[in-house]
């Protein structure tokens, strides 16, 4: 899978991602990453690529023609690439759409600067223009990086067996359960013995039940759409239950 990413900080993005994972799997040629400077397309001697608004307002925006001639040369001699434009206004990054996206031979990202980007090429080359959540950074350079990351990880190959990530945090809208590692007793706290048991199915059972219980304290609007098998639902009905008596309860003791 190929990633090119359009942006006025290439090596903000080249010491980002050369490492770990994601450097090993440039490295096996399974992704690759192109980062193309916006100012090499300014026809500034300058290479300004910003200018003052029309309507005027503070701050600057970054002008089409650089942004457009750097895309169209990213698709020079194939067809238009799905452009992903870091935006505040667009829609919230997810798992589902890592995944999604991850299914593409190649992607674009656009990182916008200053108080944004001229509409008129935003109108006519993004196809999605993506937040990674409700605030606001200097620019897309940091989203695209985290974007990179998380779609890089559902490419085939990219994780091995031991990192794989059909366990992780988001798979079927739970969170990760709880992990441990050697001493068994650290600090006068022990590791849960069914971890100690060599019981699989007993293990599983647990990972399952912890992970509702981390998503129904932490992210409780994920559960909706997990799918869980009966003694999981069954579980997660009673601890259900459970938080909201406990909810009932504190409250009657604040009056």
């Amino acid at each position: 899978m190929k990633f090119h990413v359009m942006t006025l900080f290439p090596e903000m993005i080249e010491q980002g991602l050369h490492t770990s994972i994601l450097g090993r799997a440039m490295d096996a040629g399974i992704i690759s990453l192109s980062t193309v400077n916006i100012r090499d397309y300014s026809e500034d001697k300058h290479r300004h690529v910003d200018d003052y608004p029309y309507g005027g307002g503070a701050g600057m925006v970054m002008a089409a023609e650089p942004i457009a001639k750097c895309y169209e040369d990213i698709c020079a001699g194939g067809p238009k690439k799905r452009l992903i434009y870091l935006t505040p206004w667009g829609r919230v990054f997810n798992q589902d759409m890592a995944k999604e996206l991850a299914k593409e031979e190649e992607l674009v990202f656009l990182c916008g600067h200053y108080e944004g980007v001229d509409e008129r090429v935003l109108s006519r080359y993004v196809t999605d223009p993506v937040s990674i959540g409700d605030y606001v950074l200097s620019g897309g350079e940091l989203p695209a990086m985290v974007m990179i990351d998380a779609i890089a990880r559902m490419v085939p190959g990219v994780l091995t067996n031991e990192e794989s990530g059909e366990t992780e945090s988001f798979e079927n809208n739970l969170l990760e359960y709880p992990q441990y590692t050697r001493p068994e007793v650290w600090r006068g706290e022990a590791v849960p013995e069914v971890l100690l048991s060599g019981h699989h199915a007993n293990v599983d059972r647990w990972r399952t039940e912890r992970s509702i219980d981390r998503t129904l304290m932490y992210r409780p609007e994920l559960l909706a759409g997990a799918v869980l098998d009966k003694k999981a639902k069954k579980y997660y009905n009673e601890a259900l239950a459970a938080q909201k008596r406990a909810d009932d309860e504190a409250s009657k003791n604040e009056k």
